[in-house]
């Protein structure tokens, strides 16, 4: 009997050596994950890394004899946003193969992979629409502001 377990316990190890490797493996990939794109006209080039942030960016020696500057920003910016979903692209080709069968990448790397849209909301914003309001909120215009009520204790009434 001691034999089977021993047997199963050194199984299960396995499977946890395991596991944790391909966890490991896809983190590496993960953190490698980039995206890079060059504008039209070769005056930008952006490199975006894995979380988003741009990690390297060229401009072309005539890049400001060509655009003027606001228009160069926004080539900058449009450039950026092309390299940003490459690397999101690129993340998710990571992910997919070790994720079960219809999770969402992309909701997952966001972390709202498992979560409704009234538990991302942040705490202190607006309700979605469709939420049932709080208590406080209901009676709202009948309560005394608390600023009304403390000026008329000091006025003494």
């Amino acid at each position: 009997m001691t034999t089977d377990h021993h047997d199963q316990v050194e199984e299960l190890l396995a499977d946890y050596r395991r596991s944790r490797e391909q966890l490991a493996s896809v983190q590496r990939d993960l953190a490698a994950a980039s995206g890079s794109a060059t504008s039209p006209d070769g005056a930008v080039t952006a490199t975006v890394g894995s979380h988003g942030t741009l990690t390297a960016l060229v401009l072309s020696d005539d890049a400001y004899q060509r655009h003027r500057p606001q228009q160069l920003a926004d080539l900058v910016l449009r450039t950026a946003e092309l390299a940003a979903a490459r690397a999101a692209d690129s993340a998710h080709r990571v992910l997919a193969p070790v994720l079960p069968s219809g999770t969402d990448p992309e909701a997952l790397l966001r972390g709202t992979a498992d979560l409704r849209p009234e538990e991302i909301t942040p705490l202190g914003t607006a309700p979605l629409h469709g939420s049932v309001p709080r208590e406080e909120d209901e009676d709202y215009e009948q309560r005394e502001s608390w600023l009304d009520s403390e000026t008329t204790q000091r006025r003494g009434r």
